[in-house]
């Protein structure tokens, strides 16, 4: 059997691996004016736009573990999961730089393995890699994301405008990330000590795409422009619903009513969480990575909102003295509570 090429970093240099890691992006948006081999990206907003920005970073052993997670389709999710952050604002995504921190485990061959999935995901939504930093990590892979994107100043939409009585929207379902990062987690258990490991995925696919390649919700963005709907507050879903329904509602300074009932859950998330004595309703809560959009529009925009066909109304908002809380079918009230770090 071949064995993989593996060509060490330190045999190209910092400018040489910049290079070849890049030499094949091409600028796609005319705001791009000098992308990497420069000092500094050189970007050109447009009249009557507002730029918006967002940064993330990923660390090897906290965000990701390479054991099971593909490079390329660890590239394809920092893209997503940092640009999510600009559809958020009703934005869309046009610039990325990229920081890495490169442990000495990894090859050049594995950096070409992450930045093809980089390319895949800039390709299919628009973005352009403009520059970026690569230093050695001691503690291995790190990736710093910062996503440039713009909107028209006047549909540009934040946390803080929900108002009373607003429906609550959600774009696709909940959980299947948690659950599929719970699959891989349980077949490295189960497999640690097996010479020729054969990890038993069949019937979860789904949920592995869902964590490992989630999908950038563009189509929510530009569905909203084309039925002229600006919602009057939105957040992507990455820490778990009930944590950034309560982000949302610190910021806007009110209450929510969300429905357990009316909460969207996949079958594949369903079962395995049956299988795995889990509660699907707790992943779809607390998981988070879904990537997915939460927003608020007017009640009199229902009809709308419900002809676009991709949006469940989950809940609606209330007063800021009523709390937040999760409405079960039995007409009982469950206080909604965040887990994890909050976000700053």
């Amino acid at each position: 059997m071949n064995e993989k090429k593996r060509t060490e970093i330190a045999s190209l240099g910092q400018f040489g691996l910049i290079d070849l890691l890049t030499r094949d992006l091409r600028a796609a948006n005319p705001t791009t004016l000098r992308g990497p081999g420069d000092d500094a990206a050189a970007i050109a907003p447009q009249p009557g736009e507002v730029v918006l920005c967002t940064t993330d970073s990923f660390y090897e052993g906290v965000d990701f573990d390479l054991t099971y997670f593909p490079l390329k389709h660890l590239g394809y999710k920092v893209v997503t999961a940092a640009a999510s952050d600009i559809l958020a604002m009703n934005g869309l995504p046009r610039q990325l730089t990229l920081s890495l921190g490169v442990s000495a485990k990894l090859s050049v061959e594995a950096l070409q393995e992450l930045y093809e999935g980089i390319a895949l995901a800039c390709s299919q939504h628009g973005i352009d890699l403009v520059g970026g930093d690569t230093r050695a990590s001691m503690t291995g892979l790190v990736i710093t994301a910062t996503v440039l994107g713009a909107a028209p100043e006047k549909q540009v939409v934040y946390r803080s405008g929900a108002q009373q009585n607003d429906l609550i929207c959600l774009t696709g379902n909940l959980g299947a990330a948690y659950m599929g990062l719970q699959l891989l987690e349980r077949e490295k258990r189960v497999l640690r000590d097996v010479q020729h490991p054969e990890p038993q995925f069949a019937g979860h696919e789904y949920l592995l795409e869902r964590y490992l390649k989630p999908r950038l919700r563009t189509d929510i963005v530009e569905s909203l422009a084309e039925q002229q709907i600006v919602p009057t507050s939105m957040i992507d879903l990455s820490d778990g619903l009930a944590s950034d329904v309560l982000q949302l509602c610190r910021a806007s300074k009110c209450g929510a009513r969300i429905y357990l009932d009316r909460i969207p859950i996949a079958g594949q998330t369903s079962a395995l969480a049956e299988e795995m004595h889990a509660d699907p309703v707790v992943a779809a809560l607390h998981g988070g990575e879904d990537y997915e959009l939460l927003f608020t529009v007017p009640l009199a925009q229902r009809e709308r909102i419900m002809a676009l066909g991709c949006i469940d109304v989950i809940g609606h908002i209330t007063p800021e003295s009523t709390g937040a809380f999760l409405v079960t079918p039995d007409g009982g009230e469950i206080r909604l509570k965040a887990q994890g770090f909050p976000e700053g």
